[in-house]
């Protein structure tokens, strides 16, 4: 388990009696984009939840950037977008450049302290990101779309090994939703960085994802999208053409 970015085993977990992950083990590779799909209440966001340490598994190993999770203690070494864009507080009192500071504060030990390599790594991300122009506005003032890129110029700050985004096109509209796929795509290829992305968008993450699990409690599918246009069993569960168009390679 110690060589990949991310590595589960035997997972269980549930809320209040009733189990939302079953017998759940799957790996990711360092460099890798992973794409989790399923139907709703799947588990998709529960599994992020645990990954995170946001909810305590019944049963199961879990070892991130290879240290076990329970031991995991550098979590700026993690990028994340949590689920809820849509109901973010239009009034919430701060800046895109005070929004991303945080960011990098998020990740300090107390006393938090903003030095000159952590303005110098807030620059870098604006910068990448191309929202130097607006860092004085309001983020309530902004669109969506560059809403969300302010906030993950945030999860992207303290520039992580592994990026976990849980639904994070839901309140985008088409044209937005894949820029910011594009997006995503690049910083893996060209950072390298692990992506572990939660979508519902089944037939647009294999346009840009490397592997694709697939979800229902339990793991139907893991592996590339060759494996998966391959696979007799995904065409049971998708038809032949659906097969086709999440696979995004025939």
């Amino acid at each position: 388990m110690n060589g990949a970015a991310l590595a589960i085993r035997n997972l269980r977990a549930g809320y209040h009696g009733s189990e939302a992950l079953r017998d759940v083990t799957f790996s990711v590779s360092r460099g890798d984009y992973l794409g989790i799909c399923g139907p709703n209440g799947s588990g998709k966001s529960t599994l992020v939840k645990v990954i995170l340490g946001l909810v305590t598994p019944q049963s199961g190993e879990i070892s991130l950037l290879g240290t076990p999770r329970d031991s995991f203690k550098e979590w700026r070494r993690i990028g994340y977008l949590p689920q809820g864009l849509q109901f973010f507080n239009p009034h919430f009192p701060a800046t895109v450049d005070e929004v991303i500071r945080l960011g990098r504060l998020s990740g300090k030990s107390f006393p938090r302290r903003f030095g000159r390599e952590d303005t110098l790594a807030v620059e870098r991300t604006m910068d990448w990101m191309g929202i130097g122009h607006i860092r004085g506005r309001m983020i309530g003032e902004l669109s969506g779309g560059l809403r969300q890129r302010v906030l993950l110029a945030r999860a992207l700050v303290n520039e992580p090994e592994l990026l976990v985004l849980d639904e994070p096109t839901t309140a985008l509209d088409p044209e937005t939703r894949e820029s910011f796929y594009k997006l995503i795509y690049e910083m893996n290829r060209e950072r390298g960085t692990t992506v572990l992305l939660v979508t519902h968008d089944t037939a647009t993450i294999g346009k840009y994802a490397t592997h694709l699990l697939y979800l229902d409690k339990k793991v139907i599918f893991c592996g590339d999208f060759d494996d998966f246009c391959n696979s007799s069993e995904m065409t049971g569960l998708f038809g032949e053409h659906g097969q086709h168009l999440v696979c995004h390679r025939h």
